[in-house]
């Protein structure tokens, strides 16, 4: 067969195998080119786990008009010029594939302007077709790039795609990891459009911890140790697990390179050695580490998707970031081990110098030639095999908890992310007719007067004050139930201030605080008569670490917690969860319960009532920036779990407002 050379689509669709894996894949690199522009703000849009649509808007520098259709071509790049270039990468893209491979397998559109230009413009480009249309458009400084049906035109790519629920999972990882990446950037996810994460930036340290507790949980904050380490031209600064933690939680696990998120083999396997003596069992260490290295002794253009770099000193980095970890963790052991008296304990075990698996302190001894990345990590393998044979291994297998050299996925933190959880656990509401009348039942109330908003009282108090006989508002709901089956708040008009929705109903205008209204559904599921509260079995039961007190208080409340669908079993010092109630699957267990067992250690005695109303407030919605979509679905969701609150609202929930005056002094007439 002779050789031909493939046409400009196919090469493209070929590329793209390697860059775009998946949904995720495409906002990863839409997201890199988003700060590379230097943006300080980024918008994702998904529909449908990113299938049917992924759209990044940011506040970056933009791209001219004359440059639009050079974008989407392939190998073309604004980030390298030259040889010395590639050598000293510090930008997050630099081979000008990405957007010319998601253009080949999606229908893509690039609108963009610049401070200098008047007016934007917008290109398109489909995968069968390699030319691209420029025309005008309507946009801010900046850019907004659109992917529609990925993976349409290759339906044997397409039909690997999982369910739309795992790979928003991907997708909301790789927000995650760039997230904590740039601290000084904004970034909201948005999920059929519904807000799923807010990040807001954070420019000085001491904020640093507000994204890093919505990220990796209020346990890791607690229970971790800040690093600062420097050699050189070498340092590595960020958080690592205390050895000593109670709650072990192993998927955080992040690390950067020059602001680049990495799995790479060296460092992990550096972080683990350090960890080695400190962890039982199955226990992993957690941390978040960014690396400094100059840009001139790595390679990251090593990988497709650049997940990997190649140190030119990889021997020199490995025990840096290992002596810079061991440092930090002798020192904590070494101010907690004065408090123990018990020499059984494991925690109390002294630790070596420094081990002959991590080979000879570079920093005690003049500087010697280093080695090649390749065959250190070719050492790596074996001086770990030798270690599993001193220490008497039976087994060649590689133990949980020991350096596999198998690269951690994507996605496996996903089971700590806390979305709405009334979407997720209450069924799709039962279909009505459209030409059914819904009839908000609150029409006695009297409207709230913008003259007296200083000294607004509640309507059932106002009531009481005049002569005739206030309406019963229960004994009215009866009576219409008796003729409608459907309770409404009415229609929802907008939301002011991020936080209130202003209603429409059949009195007039009405606001609604939605998180007072969040709060009381997740109140009424969180009731033990609910069916949702049933114990749903684990696929793997979860081990939590417990001290003697929270075993007291675990045996104390066990028969309290199983009301609430949590199957906890109590053996040899440790704690087994078999099975969780639906609404917190979805949430970190280990972080959760421990801090449940806390909360019941005040309690001399705990009702159900105490119980639900501390479990909403964990659960209680991250973002406080509401949107119109998510007041719809929030009121949906009251309106059939618990229509009480629609018959009766508190003076908290829902105030009525009178418009009245304001429209008169609108209509007076000139004197």
């Amino acid at each position: 067969m002779a050789i031909n050379l493939l046409p400009p689509q196919l090469a493209n669709q070929i590329a793209a195998g390697e860059v775009v894996e998946r949904p995720a894949s495409v906002v990863k690199e839409l997201l890199e080119n988003s700060l590379d522009a230097g943006a300080t703000t980024i918008d994702i849009d998904i529909d449908k786990g990113g299938a049917k649509l992924i759209r990044i808007r940011d506040n970056g520098c933009g791209i001219n008009k004359d440059d639009l259709k050079l974008a989407l071509a392939r190998h073309a790049t604004s980030k390298i010029a030259s040889l010395d270039d590639l050598e000293a990468i510090m930008s997050m893209g630099f081979r000008g594939e990405a957007l010319a491979s998601i253009s080949s397998v999606s229908r893509l559109m690039l609108t963009s302007r610049t401070q200098a230009q008047e007016e934007a413009w917008q290109a398109y480009a489909e995968g069968r077709e390699m030319s691209v249309t420029v025309k005008p458009a309507a946009h801010p400084i900046g850019s907004t790039v659109e992917v529609l049906d990925l993976f349409y035109n290759t339906p044997a790519r397409r039909k690997f795609l999982r369910t739309e629920k795992t790979e928003f999972g991907h997708i909301d990882e790789v927000v995650r990891r760039i997230a904590l990446s740039r601290f000084d950037v904004t970034i909201n996810l948005t999920h059929n459009g519904k807000r799923v994460r807010q990040y807001r930036a954070a420019k000085e340290d001491q904020h640093y911890s507000r994204r890093l507790m919505a990220i990796c949980g209020n346990n890791f904050v607690n229970q971790s140790m800040q690093l600062l380490w420097e050699h050189g031209e070498l340092a590595i600064k960020g958080w690592i697990e205390h050895p000593l933690s109670s709650v072990q939680t192993s998927d955080i696990q992040y690390c950067y390179v020059n602001g680049r998120m990495m799995r790479d083999r060296l460092i992990n396997h550096a972080i683990r050695q350090a960890y080695e003596g400190y962890l039982q069992g199955e226990q992993q260490p957690s941390y978040v580490l960014y690396l400094t290295v100059d840009p001139h002794q790595v390679d990251v253009n090593v990988h497709p998707a650049k997940h990997e770099v190649r140190f030119h000193e990889s021997r020199l980095v490995h025990d840096f970031i290992y002596q810079g970890v061991l440092s930090v963790l002798r020192q904590a052991t070494q101010d907690a081990l004065p408090l123990s008296d018990d020499e059984d304990n494991p925690q109390s075990v002294s630790f070596p110098e420094n081990r002959q698996v991590a080979g000879e302190n570079l920093y005690s001894k003049p500087y010697q030639k280093p080695i090649t990345s390749n065959e250190y990590e070719t050492k790596i393998e074996k001086s770990h095999s030798l270690e599993r044979v001193n220490r008497g291994d039976k087994s060649t297998s590689t133990k949980h908890g020991a350096y596999s050299g198998q690269k951690p996925q994507f996605g496996e933190s996903y089971q700590r992310t806390q979305g709405l959880l009334y979407q997720k656990m209450v069924q799709e509401m039962a279909e009505t007719s459209e030409n059914k009348e819904k009839i908000p039942l609150f029409p006695e109330r009297e409207p709230l007067n913008l003259d007296k908003v200083g000294h607004t009282t509640h309507y059932y108090d106002r009531q009481q004050n005049k002569d005739e006989k206030p309406v019963s508002v229960m004994a009215r709901s009866v009576n219409v139930a008796q003729e409608h089956s459907d309770y409404t708040f009415g229609r929802v008009l907008a939301i002011y201030q991020q936080k209130y929705a202003l209603l429409e109903t059949s009195q007039g205008l009405g606001l609604l605080a939605l998180e007072e209204a969040d709060f009381l559904l997740r109140c009424a599921q969180l009731l033990p008569v609910n069916e949702t509260l049933k114990p749903q079995p684990l696929l793997v039961p979860l081990k939590l670490t417990l001290s003697k007190e929270e075993i007291n208080i675990c045996n104390q409340f066990q028969a309290l917690m199983s009301d609430f669908g949590i199957v906890i079993e109590i053996s040899h010092g440790k704690a087994l969860v078999h099975a969780v109630s639906l609404p917190l699957r979805q949430q970190n267990l280990p972080v959760l319960l421990t801090a449940l067992l806390a909360y019941l250690s005040t309690q001399t005695s705990c009702t159900k009532q105490n119980m639900g109303q501390w479990l909403a407030k964990q659960l209680r919605t991250e973002s406080t920036r509401w949107s119109q979509a998510q007041a719809v679905a929030l009121l949906a969701d009251i309106e059939r779990v618990c229509p009480q609150y629609v018959r009766q609202p508190s003076k908290n929930l829902l105030q009525l407002i009178e418009l009245q005056p304001v429209v008169a002094a609108l209509h007076n007439e000139r004197s």
